[in-house]
């Protein structure tokens, strides 16, 4: 079987320094544009079985350029939403960090602000990466659109790396990771593929 995790592309909020997580903004002309071109890549190099998308707008508007382009319906998954991050959703981060500092060494199953722990966070990958892997045939390609955080955490669960190891993988707009997954065995193969960006 083959995953590809892809994050969304440009949203209104990058280019207003907030705190996006569970504000719901729309793609900016330019993250349509990055995903136009990730879904013609896509279509090109992979036959894809399913799609996968978190239900926030800027997740769901990359996928359906996908759905489109393939003609593979979109199943949306509310495991696949970005961070909870409570009170600061939305918020200009000079403002947020005044009004809510950062609360230091907070253990795994701790919050604050009306967010969500980072235990809840990586049991949603968790329960997200157990369900595929387990409906999905080894002939098949899945494709998983959603958000940074989150596929920092899919990657955790993959790798089956303690909650607090504290590493981070890095995705570009509309950055390509592609698994694979033969007899158990897994494997990284592309991880933040970005050419197709270039056109």
């Amino acid at each position: 079987m083959k995953l590809l995790i892809i994050r969304h592309g440009e949203s209104e909020a990058d280019l207003m320094d907030i705190y996006e997580g569970r504000a719901d903004f729309e793609l900016t002309g330019r993250g349509h544009k990055q995903a136009e071109l990730m879904s013609n890549y896509i279509k090109e190099k992979y036959h894809v079985s399913k799609i996968y998308c978190s239900p926030l707008k800027r997740a769901y508007q990359t996928a359906a350029y996908l759905s489109k382009k393939t003609g593979v319906m979109l199943i949306t998954d509310d495991n696949l939403l970005e961070f909870n991050n409570g009170l600061i959703a939305g918020m200009k981060k000079e403002i947020a960090d005044k009004i809510y500092p950062k609360v230091l060494n907070l253990s795994v199953y701790e919050s604050v602000y009306e967010q969500e722990s980072l235990m809840e966070f990586r049991l949603r990958a968790d329960c997200f990466l157990s369900k595929i892997l387990g409906e999905t045939n080894e002939n098949e390609t899945v494709v998983i659109i959603t958000h940074g955080g989150m596929i920092n955490q899919l990657y955790h669960s993959f790798l089956c790396l303690p909650v607090e190891s504290g590493i981070s993988f890095i995705t570009g707009e509309t950055g390509i990771h592609c698994w694979n997954i033969v007899n158990g065995d897994k494997k990284i193969i592309v991880a933040n593929y970005l050419e197709h960006l270039k056109g």
